[in-house]
């Protein structure tokens, strides 16, 4: 029978074979295609990160999206408080004009009245002299007409010197045509022997000459 050899596993031999072992459980690693470090590193620096507000906290687009709306809510506020006074101020505006146009339609349809004679004459002469600032009086008024013509506004003076001369006196306060053409009151007929026109043309001839109707006692 032949002889077995003992085998003798020395030191050497034992960290030969455990060299062998590490080799091979790496190799097994690669194989079974486990990742790594780099591959973690590289994976994890290509995820992009957005930043998210904290629950309660609003960001800076919430707080700029708030700050717009807010802007808006007042911009339209101010142009519907300008649109109601703009309303207001034409609706002001068409009711003075309503009441100006109701004053002068009554003004038109009421118009003044004066009786035919010497005494409605008298007032409606001063009525006019007080628009255009022409002084004189009832009295002073009545006392010259009664004294030059006795209330006849016809009346002719067909004697003195301006009868001579072909320009006679007429009418309630004996005006000469001349005076009464440099002297008559606009608004008043342009006719010397028209009881109105007579006297107020007298009236503002006698104001640039004496002051005042009033002012006259004789011949003027």
């Amino acid at each position: 029978m032949p002889r077995i050899s003992t085998l003798r596993i020395t030191r050497s031999h034992q960290i030969a074979a455990a060299v062998l072992v590490a080799a091979g459980s790496v190799t097994a690693i690669a194989a079974t295609g486990g990742t790594s470090e780099a591959q973690t590193s590289a994976a994890r620096s290509s995820v992009s990160v957005e930043p998210v507000a904290a629950a309660g906290i609003p960001t800076a687009k919430d707080a700029a999206e708030k700050a717009a709306e807010q802007k808006a809510a007042e911009s339209a506020a101010a142009k519907k408080a300008a649109d109601r006074a703009a309303a207001h101020k034409a609706a002001e505006t068409r009711s003075d004009k309503q009441a100006a146009n109701r004053s002068t339609e009554r003004k038109a349809v009421t118009p003044k009245k004066f009786s035919n004679n010497l005494d409605g004459w008298i007032r409606e002469s001063l009525d006019i002299m007080k628009k255009k600032n022409i002084p004189g009086s009832y009295e002073g008024l009545h006392r010259n007409i009664m004294r030059e013509s006795s209330g006849n506004p016809n009346a002719v003076n067909d004697w003195d010197i301006n009868a001579r001369n072909g320009i006679p006196s007429k009418g309630l306060l004996q005006v000469i045509q001349p005076t009464f053409d440099a002297y008559h009151v606009k608004g008043t007929p342009k006719k010397l022997t028209d009881p109105v026109a007579n006297i107020t043309a007298a009236a503002n001839y006698a104001a640039d000459r004496y002051g005042s109707i009033d002012n006259v006692d004789s011949a003027y």
